[in-house]
């Protein structure tokens, strides 16, 4: 039963983490493009700049960077299987 616990409660622990990462990589990277295209084009329009942005968060989604936030989920349950394993073995 207490291992049953530890999945329940592990998985709902490493979604939320997973999900507060996922954010911010985006928010970061949205924030980056603001940033850049303001510098480029002190005068661009709304439109533009919103269509900048959009493309760069299109990259964004295809590139490896959001896939690897998975690893929020691979590390933790490879190490506490690790542990549990040499507990048990021992």
């Amino acid at each position: 039963m207490g291992f049953i616990k530890l999945v329940v409660f592990g998985f709902v622990g490493l979604t939320v983490v997973y999900w507060s990462v996922a954010l911010f990589a985006r928010s970061v990277t949205k924030e980056r493009l603001e940033n850049k295209f303001d510098a480029e084009n002190p005068e661009g329009d709304r439109n533009t700049r919103d269509a900048y942005i959009a493309d760069g968060l299109r990259e964004y989604d295809t590139s490896i960077r959001p896939k690897l936030v998975g690893l929020v989920y691979i590390v933790p349950t490879v190490v506490i299987g690790t542990i549990i394993y040499t507990i048990n073995a021992s």
